[in-house]
């Protein structure tokens, strides 16, 4: 359509500069009237000169007009001047015009033709700025996003709080609400719940995976499966929380883990985003893969835990048993305060083979520490459970525990003090064998500190061992100390550079005469605590086996109130 003669005379009334333009300009007068435009402007809006500015732009634009007020205001804002040439003005609104976003950028024209007060407003394209400048914003937001991810996930290794961490985030950021199902646990499949309040509740339902369309795939987690959108009106009732609505949409993802399925993430969407857009969707398969990793690791931590545990519970030192007419107590203390065993050990069996023979103490100490040790530890004292039988010849007890120790390929070896102790009226009889271990202190009443004539070979080295077996009796008051070199060998003192030793030890001892068995071993292992301070020690152990000072009442046949263990 050819311009009519109005607008040809705006069109050429406008300066060359303006009308070369490569981009819409409109030159607008104080009563907000188009005074005259370029033909991009006219292309790209559809105006002729004279018409209403509410009318001839859009609402966004006229508002940044009448904002604006005119030249005045342009000049007060340091945009006055005579002509546009070599003058930028800086944008002060922008906004859609057809598929396009532009910026609108105010310049005073000064001797615009009958109109001296008017204002040329250029309209600058930015769709493809404002495009890349939303990709940029959502891949920063994507990025903190999955920061946020990756540090509360790795926070924790424990499986429900990585559940509750992975539904929060992904109703924060991803849907309305969410829920993590993790493979079946016991009675029921573990589930945590959050919606749009944030709060998260932890479940252990019986489901049947097949009710949800995916699920089942998903909990499999082989072969890998792509998100699977599902008519929320088909789900099951406990996919949403009672009194949260119905969601308009539902994706089943699967959460991939190390080799074992984690779980599966289920999004339930708001009216508006019933599918992900591209950004969302890798959004979504990255804290997928997050979430899966933190979840398939507390998993397998989960598991690894409860097996250690259960493998501790029969490396643990045993609880201190009662003994018939001879009080006992017990304390060990590992090398290393996150251990809760090591090489050193005691076992104590109070009646060895009937209920006529001795009880058998046994106290042991296996090269190194940490794990290993603890190991050889358990392969140790089931064996001398199995020796119980022959447990009257300490000897024969030594020499085929040595014999099966040197099956194993292992280099390491043992020492072990034996005691086997039985009441004889108001003494306790001993019979005291050392392997290679330090041999057991007598603490009298009186103060005087006797060592047992006992001495012997490693366990576990020479094929060939001896041993030499002592005999001891407390009398009522008087005790029999077993210790392992932990306690002698503790490096620390005033320079923190000596060891305790024997001597100091036996000085020690000297002074806890008559001492009950409780506050005997309390004693010594608070001695050698202090000795080393916050500096690293090896293992720990010590056994004290006392004579009662009352008799026990044959009337009653138990203990007296001084012959219990506690």
């Amino acid at each position: 359509m050819e311009p009519s003669r109005g607008e040809s005379e705006a069109r050429d009334g406008l300066s060359p500069v303006l009308r070369s333009a490569p981009c819409a300009v409109l030159i607008l007068d104080s009563s907000e009237g188009v005074v005259q435009l370029n033909d991009a402007a006219r292309l790209l809006l559809g105006v002729s000169p004279g018409e209403p500015v509410r009318r001839a732009v859009p609402e966004w634009l006229a508002d940044a007009v009448w904002s604006f007020g005119g030249p005045a205001a342009a000049a007060g804002a340091g945009l006055g001047g005579t002509g546009t040439a070599g003058r930028r003005a800086e944008p002060i609104a922008a906004g859609p015009i057809g598929d396009g976003v532009f910026e609108a950028r105010p310049v005073p024209v000064s001797g615009a033709p009958g109109n001296p007060a008017s204002t040329a407003w250029w309209l600058v394209e930015v769709t493809e700025r404002e495009r890349l400048a939303g990709e940029l914003a959502a891949e920063r937001e994507r990025t903190a996003f999955l920061a946020e991810t990756s540090d509360e996930l790795l926070a924790s290794l424990n499986l429900e709080r990585c559940m509750e961490v992975t539904t929060r985030l992904a109703a924060r950021h991803l849907a309305d609400a969410a829920l993590v199902i993790v493979p079946r646990a016991g009675h029921g499949h573990p589930v945590a719940y959050c919606g749009p309040d944030g709060r998260v509740d932890h479940r252990d339902l019986l489901i049947d995976p097949m009710e949800v369309e995916g699920l089942a795939d998903a909990l499999r987690g082989f072969p890998p499966v792509a998100p699977r959108w599902i008519d929320p009106r088909d789900a099951p009732g406990w996919i949403a929380r009672p009194g949260t609505g119905k969601p308009a949409a539902m994706v089943v993802i699967a959460l991939p883990g190390h080799g074992v399925p984690a779980g599966a993430l289920v999004l339930l969407r708001p009216s508006g985003r019933e599918r992900f857009s591209a950004g969302e969707e890798l959004t979504t398969g990255l804290f997928a893969g997050h979430a899966g990793a933190a979840l398939s690791a507390a998993r397998l931590y989960a598991e690894q835990a409860s097996i250690t545990a259960t493998l501790m519970r029969g490396l643990l030192p045993p609880r201190t048993q009662e003994l018939d007419g001879v009080e006992l107590a017990a304390r060990y203390r590992p090398s290393g305060d996150e251990d809760m065993v090591g090489g050193d050990f005691y076992d104590v069996y109070p009646d060895a083979v009937d209920a006529e023979a001795e009880a058998l103490v046994v106290l042991g100490d296996v090269c190194g520490k940490g794990l290993e040790a603890a190991v050889l530890t358990g392969k140790i004292r089931n064996t001398l459970r199995a020796l119980l039988p022959m447990a009257g010849d300490h000897r024969r007890v030594l020499e085929v525990l040595n014999e099966t120790l040197l099956e194993d390929d292992s280099t390491r070896f043992v020492t072990l003090v034996l005691a086997s102790a039985r009441r004889q009226d108001a003494q306790v009889r001993l019979r005291l064998t050392s392997a290679g271990h330090s041999a057991p202190l007598i603490v009298r009443t009186d103060g005087t500190v006797e060592t047992a004539a006992t001495g012997g070979s490693l366990i576990g080295v020479l094929e060939e061992i001896d041993s030499t077996t002592a005999e001891a009796a407390l009398e009522p008051g008087d005790a029999c100390l077993l210790y392992t070199d932990g306690i002698t060998e503790a490096v620390g003192g005033p320079l923190g550079d000596e060891m305790f030793g024997d001597e100091r030890l036996r000085a020690e001892l000297g002074r806890c005469g008559g001492m009950p068995p409780e506050a005997l071993v309390e004693r010594v292992l608070m001695l050698a605590s202090e000795w080393v301070g916050a500096g690293p020690h090896d293992d720990m152990a010590v056994i004290a086996l006392t004579a009662p000072r009352h008799v026990r009442s044959s009337a009653s046949g138990s203990p007296g109130p001084e012959g219990r263990v506690p």
